[in-house]
């Protein structure tokens, strides 16, 4: 079934897509940046990379991150970071509304069965 993924472009900031954003969700669900990287199969490193460069666009943190202790650490979003989740998926949602018509008639023409040209 044909989907959308969209990348919004925060000129000259940079962009948000559906893996940063998945990040967050991963996060909040976690509580942990490490498990929200491994969960989706990437580096600490990278996984942190990212959180900093969303901070970077939008001059706030969208994370906080505690440091581990004798309890551990931990991490949970922002205001910040809840806001960006939640309005990222909400124009996602309004781009796939506008746009199933088309996605409905594009599935519909991948499930016809190919014609093939018969030899003279």
């Amino acid at each position: 079934m044909p989907s959308i993924s969209l990348r919004i472009k925060l000129d000259p900031a940079g962009r948000i897509g559906s893996g940063k954003i998945d990040l967050l969700e991963q996060i909040a669900a976690s509580g942990s940046i490490s498990a929200a990287a491994r969960q989706m199969g990437m580096s600490y490193k990278r996984a942190w990379d990212l959180v900093e460069e969303m901070k970077r666009m939008f001059g706030r943190p969208v994370v906080d991150a505690q440091t581990g202790g004798k309890h551990g650490g931990g991490a949970q979003l922002t205001d910040m970071g809840e806001m960006l989740v939640s309005r990222y998926r909400a124009v996602e949602e309004a781009a796939t509304r506008a746009a199933q018509e088309h996605m409905d008639a594009l599935q519909a023409e991948m499930a016809q069965p190919q014609e093939t040209a018969l030899p003279d």
